[in-house]
C-alpha cells in the first residue's frame, strides 16, 4: 500500500494542527487541562512500530496493571498477525490493527502512543500525538536533529503531555543506586565521565535496490526522509547505518551510554566544545555512519564527557564494554549495559611521599545490582511512564522529553563533529554553533513534502 502525494498531503492535514482541535479535546490541552486517571482506570495504548524494540514495548506494557494495549500500527502489514497473536497470548485481548498512524490519533479511545519507529520519524510522530492529545513513550534518540528535539520539547509543554524517552537506564535499579552514591558525594568531586560503545557489527555488504514487498507502504516508511528505491539495506534495522534515517551506533546503542554520562556529571545543558574523529573502517558495504568513532564534549566549566563507538573487534575498558566510566576525586565507578544490572565502585587514594613521589592505592568500594529479581529496566520505565500518564505529572518522568533532547544533541553533535572532521564551538543557549554556518546547517535537515517539521508546533 503505497501513499501518493495527494494522500501524503490528505495524511498531514488530518493529522497535523489543523485537525488537533477535533481529536481528544486537544483544544483545551494548551490551557492546562487535564486528563488524569486513578490508579484503578485503564489506560489505552497504542504502539507505533512493532517490529524489535515494538515487541519490548508490549511485552512490557503487558506485565502493568490497568493497561490495555488497543492497537498496533506498523507501515509493514507482514509483522502485524504474528504481533497480534503475541499480544493476545500475553493480555488476553485482541489489539486492533492499521497501517496509518493518523487513525491512532483520531482514535478517542487512545490515551497514549509508544513509538518505536526508526529515529528520522520521531519528531514529526511525537509532535502529532501531543497536539492530538495523547501522552508519548518515543524511543532514543528522540530527534533526528537537534531542532527536532527542541521542537518536541515545546509541543510537549505547550500541550500539557507526559513524553518519555526511551533511556530506561534512568530507571535501573543499580544505576539509581549508583548516582545517588555519586549525588552524596561517594567519589567526591566528578572530573570526568566516559560513555563505551564497544559493539562489533558485521559488514551489510552491498545490496542492489529492488522492489518493494508486498504488504510494505515504504513510501510512509520514508516519510520525512529523501525518497529513495527499496533497498533491503535501508529497512528493518540496517536503516541505523544511514544517516537519511539513522544516527550510527552513537545515536543506536550509546544514546544509552551518553545519557547516563551527561547524567554523572549532572549537566543539565549543552557543552560548549566538541571534538570527534570517526570514520567506517575495514568492511566494504554501504554503511554511510562511522562504525569507530572517538568524541569529547567539554562543558562551560571544564568538566568532559568522552565518549567511544567501537563497532569492531576491540578490548574492554574496566572490564566495560557497553557502559560506563565514572571518574572522580576519590574514586571511579564501573556501570554496565542497562540489562546488566550491576555496577562496581572502586575507591582511591593518591599521596605524595616526603620525596616527592606518588603513591596510589585502590580497593572495591560498594557495589550496586538490582534488588527485585522481578524487575528490569525497561519494565520499570514504562511503569514509570503509565503513573505519570495517571497523575498528569510529566514533572515525575525519570526521562523526561528535555532530557532526551540534551542526551540526543550530544550523539548529534558529535556525529557532525566526525563529519566536518573538526573541533566545533557550541552556544548551548542559542542552541547554534558560534560563527559556523557551515556546522548550522547540520542542526536540521531537507524535509520531504508534504512531512515538514512545524515552525510553530
Amino acid at each position: 500500500m503505497n501513499m501518493n502525494p495527494i494522500d501524503r498531503r490528505s495524511f498531514l492535514k488530518r493529522s497535523g494542527v489543523a485537525t488537533a482541535a477535533t481529536l481528544t479535546g486537544a483544544t483545551s490541552l494548551a490551557g492546562g487541562i487535564s486528563n488524569q486517571k486513578s490508579p484503578n482506570d485503564t489506560v489505552n495504548v497504542a504502539v507505533i512500530g512493532i517490529r524489535s524494540r515494538g515487541k519490548s514495548h508490549y511485552h512490557a506494557l503487558a506485565k502493568i496493571k490497568n493497561v490495555r494495549i488497543v492497537t498496533l500500527c506498523d507501515i509493514d502489514q507482514r509483522l502485524l498477525p504474528e504481533a497480534v497473536a503475541e499480544v493476545e497470548k500475553l493480555t488476553g485481548h485482541k489489539p486492533s490493527t492499521t497501517t496509518e498512524y493518523r487513525k491512532v490519533l483520531e482514535d478517542p479511545e487512545i490515551d497514549a502512543v509508544t513509538i518505536a519507529t526508526p529515529n528520522h520519524w520521531h519528531a514529526l510522530q511525537t509532535i502529532w500525538a501531543c497536539q492530538a492529545g495523547k501522552h508519548v513513550y518515543v524511543e532514543k534518540p528522540v530527534s533526528h536533529t537537534v531542532l527536532e528535539g527542541r521542537k518536541m520539547v515545546e509541543a510537549a509543554r505547550k500541550y500539557n503531555r507526559v513524553v518519555q524517552t526511551g533511556t530506561q537506564s534512568r530507571s535501573n535499579q543499580a544505576t539509581l543506586q549508583s548516582m545517588k552514591f555519586i549525588n552524596d558525594d561517594g567519589l567526591g568531586e566528578i572530573y570526568m565521565a566516559k560513555g563505551l560503545c564497544i559493539k562489533p557489527r558485521g559488514n551489510i555488504g552491498h545490496v542492489k535496490d529492488s522492489a518493494v514487498p508486498e504488504g510494505v507502504d515504504w513510501d510512509t516508511f520514508l516519510g520525512p526522509a529523501p525518497y529513495r528505491p527499496f533497498n533491503q539495506n535501508r529497512f528493518h534495522y540496517k536503516w541505523h547505518w544511514f544517516w537519511d534515517t539513522g544516527s550510527g551506533d552513537l545515536g543506536n546503542q550509546g544514546i544509552h551510554q551518553a545519557d547516563v554520562a551527561r547524567w554523572a556529571l549532572n549537566k543539565l545543558e549543552h557543552p560548549v566544545r566538541i571534538q570527534g574523529m570517526g570514520d567506517y573502517f575495514i568492511w566494504d558495504g554501504d554503511q554511510e555512519t562511522p562504525n569507530i568513532q572517538h568524541l569529547e564534549f567539554e562543558y562551560a566549566d571544564g568538566k568532559i564527557l568522552q565518549f567511544d563507538v567501537r563497532g569492531l573487534g576491540s578490548n574492554s575498558e574496566g572490564e566495560v564494554r557497553i557502559g560506563n566510566l565514572i571518574y572522580g576525586a576519590n574514586g571511579w565507578i564501573s556501570l554496565g549495559n542497562e540489562d546488566e544490572g550491576k555496577s562496581q565502585a572502586y575507591l582511591t587514594e593518591v599521596n605524595i611521599t616526603p620525596s616527592g613521589y606518588s603513591t596510589y592505592k585502590e580497593e572495591p568500594g560498594p557495589l550496586f545490582k538490582y534488588t527485585d529479581q522481578e524487575h528490569n529496566s525497561v519494565l520499570d520505565h514504562f511503569s514509570n511512564f503509565i503513573d505519570c500518564v495517571r497523575s498528569g505529572r510529566w514533572q515525575d518522568l525519570h526521562a523526561d522529553i528535555q532530557e532526551g533532547h540534551l542526551s540526543s544533541s550530544l550523539c548529534h553533535l558529535g556525529n557532525i563533529a566526525c563529519r566536518l572532521k573538526r573541533s566545533l564551538q557550541f552556544n548551548p543557549h542559542a542552541e547554534r554553533f558560534i560563527n559556523d554556518p557551515e556546522a548550522d546547517s547540520y542542526l536540521t535537515k531537507i524535509y520531504r513534502s508534504p512531512f515538514d517539521l512545524p515552525a510553530n508546533v
